[in-house]
């Protein structure tokens, strides 16, 4: 079977990691949050905006009757 040499280097490195922490998942994520905030890089929150709808969810209903119209005779 192939071995990934990279795979592989990620694995190790993750489980080091884990390991400093004693796999203690709440400090972990904590370090995670630290480095974060320390980076000063910009943080996106990709949470949902109320009232947004995504690209196929209710798209019809977003565009109106119009857009119902259309979908059904390209089919």
């Amino acid at each position: 079977m192939y071995q990934d040499v990279i795979v592989e280097e990620i694995h190790r490195i993750r489980e080091e990691y884990s390991r400093s922490f004693n796999h203690n998942l709440k400090a972990l994520f904590a370090d995670l949050q630290k480095q974060q905030a320390e980076s000063g890089r910009k943080v996106v929150n990709l949470s949902r905006k109320r009232g947004l709808t995504t690209r196929w969810s209710r798209r019809a209903k977003d565009l109106g009757e119009e857009a119902k119209d259309i979908s059904r005779r390209s089919t």
